[in-house]
């Protein structure tokens, strides 16, 4: 595990809300030169911190104004390849993760739709198709809000 200072958290923090941004902006933005901000990131890349960075769709501007959880329990894991299941519902366009889960459902989707006419056309053509379909729970998104997670927590009670 990495040793993470203040401004090192306040740079995971400022990535992770734009990645576009230059070195030289956030070494201004907190105080640093740009050849001592691009080190630090160089580190936490090298650290596996930052991991890549990725471009978000806003999938409501792409026509996708319908989210869903869906909880997917399948109907016999034994004798279900959990890599084929993965595969086959990985493959449906409309299906953005897929997530192999401990509790209630063995898979936790996250599914877009133009909607929800859509989304029923995808569950019931598409999802419950696949070999294995048991029970499915779906949850609407009524709102979503992005949270950084614990690097926006300043561990020294300062933000």
């Amino acid at each position: 595990m990495i040793e993470l200072d203040a401004i090192d958290r306040k740079l995971l923090l400022a990535l992770s809300q734009d990645a576009t941004q230059s070195a030289g902006a956030l070494g201004r933005r907190f105080g640093l030169s740009q050849p001592a901000t691009w080190r630090r990131i160089r580190r936490l890349e090298e650290a596996g911190v930052i991991r890549g960075r990725r471009l978000r769709l806003d999938a409501e501007a792409l026509g996708f104004g319908v989210r869903v959880n869906l909880g997917v329990k399948l109907s016999r894991k034994g004798q279900l390849n959990l890599e084929d299941f993965e595969r086959a519902v990985s493959a449906i366009p409309e299906v953005q993760s897929v997530e192999h889960v401990l509790g209630l459902f063995d898979y936790r989707l996250r599914v877009v739709a133009r909607d929800l006419p859509d989304f029923e056309r995808v569950l019931r053509r598409r999802l419950m198709t696949l070999p294995g379909v048991g029970e499915v729970e779906a949850n609407v998104l009524l709102s979503h809000e992005r949270r950084p997670g614990p690097i926006g927590a300043d561990q020294s009670g300062d933000q």
